[in-house]
């Protein structure tokens, strides 16, 4: 358990968010949407909602993002959007060809009291033999962040494909095991299709946007473009051996509904990022394949290990500024303060209550004082890091703005990476992403302190 904090300067007071550390809800249903096969997102709002997304989501994954709109105007505004929605759905449908759409709201829309549901309902009875499954999410951005619209997109999916009576579907040969992950890179998702393939038991990974947001380069535009976890997999989530969801989702929980509805149990676990987490991660895999974690696997614990202890003199008591999602920072939190990094400041821009003791729980070796914050904004993790003095800044792109007012190294990992390329690729899930997130790490200083002298050095 971390010390006790000391008194520091009290910050200027302010009523406003000064350079968020978040994203909107209707931005993170739209990226878990892409992550179902032929399911397109659909914003009911006003068109610059759609286009906002879909210009932040391909400076990071690099790859085209459609994005429909019901694309309110005044009147819409005034008298409601149920035409608006219906036309939305009757042009999406008829121009990609869709297996679903999935809609999410947006602040106008539910600020004028738009009863979404209703209008589905209305819209079925209209056209119960063409329409595609609709998942609809309640994602205002005044309430939450990405990754409450990210949670709710899956819920909304989930609910939707798994029914509500609570008799279970026949299970597979086997122990089919979902897998439901928090917000991860395109390379997370297809080492976690490794991992459960290696155990050999039948699995539904939810979502799994690998492909349609990180493929490979179509000779000819394809408006839908393959990939996604299939929806008939997801309608088997209600007959497995077990859920395994890794991360803690502020609200609605899809694990949770299977739980509940199906008896499908349900385990929450920590994003598998350093050693400890992977080994609660590993044998929940394998308590619900019935198998032993594979040789393959005990190998690249052995590898981590080894790095450890080869760069423990370049981290030992170095100190951190860490910030994201709160799954993303808890995990890194875990990590650092296995490697004998203490991350002095651990911020998020969400403001759920568990955050804080989740991030304390993950500090067992540290002993240095620890400023966890929540509902945190840049600006005020400056203010909190010129006091703490981090040796360096750990996460997205937007880190940046501290790097250069504190003039220490930006280590870039997590979601969104717009100043590079291949943001989307890094790898920090299992024991081969945490070696990746080390030794990015061990060499980031590196170079740092190579930058520091005139000649630098060829052997550190």
């Amino acid at each position: 358990m971390s010390a006790a904090l000391p008194a520091r300067p009290p910050s200027a007071p302010f009523t406003s968010t000064r350079n968020a550390c978040k994203l909107c809800e209707p931005l993170g249903a739209s990226l878990a949407y892409r992550g179902i096969a032929g399911c397109i997102p659909l914003i009911h709002g006003s068109q610059g909602c759609s286009t906002y997304i879909r210009r932040y989501c391909i400076s990071h994954f690099r790859e085209p993002l459609d994005v429909a709109s019901s694309n309110f105007a005044e009147t819409a505004a005034i008298f409601g959007g149920r035409d608006n929605l219906f036309t939305a759905l009757d042009n999406v449908s008829r121009s990609y060809k869709p297996r679903a759409i999935g809609i999410s709201s947006t602040c106008l829309s539910e600020t004028i009291g738009e009863n979404v549901p209703m209008y589905l309902k209305q819209y079925l009875r209209e056209r119960a033999d063409t329409a595609p499954a609709l998942f609809y999410a309640s994602t205002p951005s005044y309430r939450g962040t990405h990754m409450d619209g990210f949670h709710e997109a899956l819920f909304a999916a989930v609910s939707s494909l798994t029914g509500s009576d609570s008799a279970p579907a026949e299970e597979e040969p086997g122990r089919r095991i979902n897998l439901i992950s928090s917000l991860v890179s395109t390379e997370d998702l297809r080492e976690l299709h490794r991992i459960l393939s290696s155990f050999g038991a039948p699995y539904t990974l939810l979502p799994d946007y690998s492909e349609t947001m990180d493929g490979v380069s179509w000779e000819t535009y394809q408006k839908l473009g393959p990939g996604g976890t299939e929806i008939e997999d997801i309608r088997k989530m209600r007959g497995a051996a077990g859920t395994l969801y890794l991360g803690h989702p502020p609200g609605s929980d899809a694990g949770r509904w299977l739980e509940e509805r199906h008896a499908v149990p349900l385990r929450h676990g920590e994003l598998p990022i350093g050693i400890e987490n992977n080994d609660s991660f590993f044998a929940a895999l394998a308590d619900l394949a019935g198998k032993e974690t594979p040789e393959l696997w005990i190998k690249e614990r052995g590898r981590l290990i080894d790095a450890y202890i080869d760069g423990h003199k370049y981290l030992n008591g170095k100190r951190a500024l860490i910030y994201g999602e709160e799954d993303f920072v808890c995990a890194l939190a875990s990590f650092l303060d296995e490697v004998g990094v203490v991350p002095v400041i651990a911020a998020t821009g969400a403001s759920g209550g568990s955050f804080k003791e989740r991030v304390r729980g993950a500090l067992r070796n540290t002993r240095q004082p620890v400023e966890i914050a929540g509902d945190a904004d840049f600006v005020e993790m400056l203010e909190m890091a010129r006091f703490l003095k981090p040796d360096f800044v750990m996460g997205h792109s937007k880190g940046l703005f501290l790097s250069r007012e504190l003039g220490i190294p930006l280590v870039r990992c997590g979601f969104p990476i717009h100043d590079r390329i291949g943001g989307q690729r890094i790898l920090h899930l299992g024991y081969r992403g945490t070696l990746n997130l080390f030794d990015l790490l061990c060499n980031s200083l590196l170079a740092a302190k190579q930058d520091q002298h005139d000649r630098g050095y060829t052997y550190l």
